[in-house]
């Protein structure tokens, strides 16, 4: 692991299962590399907040106006966990990661409805919403970000990958299913 300590590994691995949890279409979220994305990115430039804007001040904003935080997503996803497994302590006597699936689902619905009380400047709500937005990154990401594993994702929904790869095929396969393995940028190198 980069950047992650292994209570947190142990915390996205259990919300990653339980935002996307195995079924007949795919993998559980973790079976498709989804703490191993979580992991690069926040030990890369994303994670330390390379492009936001952290010197304030920072007022109450509508949420369609993005971060309001002096924390970097790392600071920030290290600080929702902890926030996140006192408040299932409190509520369930146990972290989030030893919760059973049906408590961790419930614990997410309250958090969507940002009625967990977090401290640190920022609501239950939008610590899920920014939990889901990686998941859905992690997922559909190219697999060579560490998440989409076997390109599941892509095979699931019919996405060929690489845009350049199946350029000459536009017109075959208009209005109709790509039926050939997707091609990643790792294919390419």
């Amino acid at each position: 692991w980069l950047t992650l300590s292994p209570a947190e590994v142990a915390f996205f691995t259990a919300a990653m299962d339980t935002i996307i949890p195995a079924d007949e279409l795919s993998p559980s979220g973790s079976d498709c590399g989804l703490a191993v994305f979580v992991d690069r990115q926040l030990a890369g430039a994303y994670g330390n907040g390379a492009r936001l804007y952290r010197s304030g001040p920072f007022l109450p904003a509508k949420p369609q106006l993005g971060w309001q935080l002096p924390l970097s997503p790392r600071e920030f996803f290290r600080a929702g966990i902890q926030e996140a497994n006192a408040w299932t302590v409190k509520t369930y006597g146990k972290e989030f990661d030893r919760l059973t699936d049906a408590q961790r689902e419930e614990t997410f619905k309250t958090f969507e409805a940002g009625k967990a009380d977090f401290q640190g400047g920022f609501t239950s709500a939008f610590f899920f919403g920014q939990l889901l937005e990686l998941a859905m990154e992690g997922f559909f990401a190219d697999p060579m970000y560490g998440g989409n594993r076997d390109k599941v994702a892509w095979k699931m929904i019919g996405f060929p990958g690489l845009p350049a790869s199946y350029r000459e095929e536009i017109r075959t396969y208009y209005d109709k299913r790509y039926d050939k393995g997707p091609l990643s940028i790792a294919d390419f190198s």
